[in-house]
């Protein structure tokens, strides 16, 4: 069911499948919309309640005209559909959010799947060169350039003409300037990932930019008991590029989630992923 949920001097855009069980709820990058999560969405959502929603500016919401705050969001979209208690699956800008609720209200969350995520406190993790490059090509009204520049980065496992990336980057890329106009990053998360106590899986792409894979490696290494799962054939685009072990990830969590029940979840190694872990699509 489509709707649209309000949050503070705003409002976002938001799906929810319906179901039983505990919600996964999925939060994408900064690079796309929701529309990210197309190729796994419906696999998830067969035995689980699913839960998506386009950030401020990106895709079906409003550009955000206020200050806000992404945790923020996310706990307004929570208490929308009346969700105590969800996994959450983040990719890049979504994985830095789902810690921030993570470390926030530890209680409402289940388990993490962090995809090439993102963190708020870790030092070096924005490259200041391509940041201003970026910024410059936006000043030309250079979209050509922008989409050209994104998936050098960003996108560097795809193959030519890499349609489905470029959609997607074509999307996201005018909702930039007002989200970093009105976004105000959340606490320092990075410092306090010992402090989480849930089951983690994060992957990372190995031909993701060099200081992504620094960063996703420095908090896998930081989060107690954290899976880490190296996919040697991608790169920020994790749902394109090997959507199958995304899913597969996914279920394992909340397999795990089922089996210790809803008020207990422990910590401990999760299954062995489905064979094709090194799939592109």
């Amino acid at each position: 069911m489509e709707t649209i949920v309000k949050v503070e001097g705003g409002e976002v855009w938001a799906d929810d499948t319906g179901g039983d069980g505990v919600p996964v709820v999925l939060l994408h990058p900064g690079v796309a919309d929701s529309r990210a999560w197309d190729r796994v969405a419906p696999a998830l959502a067969e035995r689980h309640r699913v839960i998506r929603y386009d950030s401020r500016g990106f895709g079906r919401s409003p550009s955000p005209t206020a200050e806000y705050s992404l945790a923020a969001d996310l706990r307004a979209v929570l208490d929308h559909f009346g969700v105590e208690r969800a996994v959450l699956v983040g990719s890049s800008m979504g994985g830095a959010t789902a810690l921030s609720l993570a470390l926030d209200e530890p209680s409402r969350v289940a388990a993490l799947a962090l995809l090439a995520p993102g963190v708020t406190g870790y030092p070096e993790l924005e490259s200041p060169e391509l940041t201003a490059r970026l910024g410059e090509l936006a000043a030309d009204g250079d979209m050509d350039g922008l989409v050209a520049l994104s998936l050098t980065a960003w996108g560097a496992a795809g193959t030519p003409p890499d349609t489905d990336a470029v959609d997607l980057l074509c999307a996201a890329i005018p909702a930039w300037p007002a989200m970093y106009r009105h976004r105000t990053e959340d606490p320092p998360a990075f410092p306090r990932l010992g402090e989480l106590s849930l089951p983690c899986t994060l992957l990372l792409g190995e031909r993701d930019l060099p200081r992504v894979v620094r960063c996703n490696e420095a908090m896998a290494a930081a989060i107690p008991g954290c899976r880490l799962v190296r996919l040697p054939d991608c790169d920020h685009f994790p749902t394109l590029r090997a959507p199958r072990t995304v899913v597969s990830l996914v279920a394992e969590l909340c397999a795990g989630v089922r089996e210790a029940g809803v008020g207990e979840v422990g910590v401990g190694e999760a299954g062995t992923p489905e064979a094709g872990i090194t799939e592109g699509v």
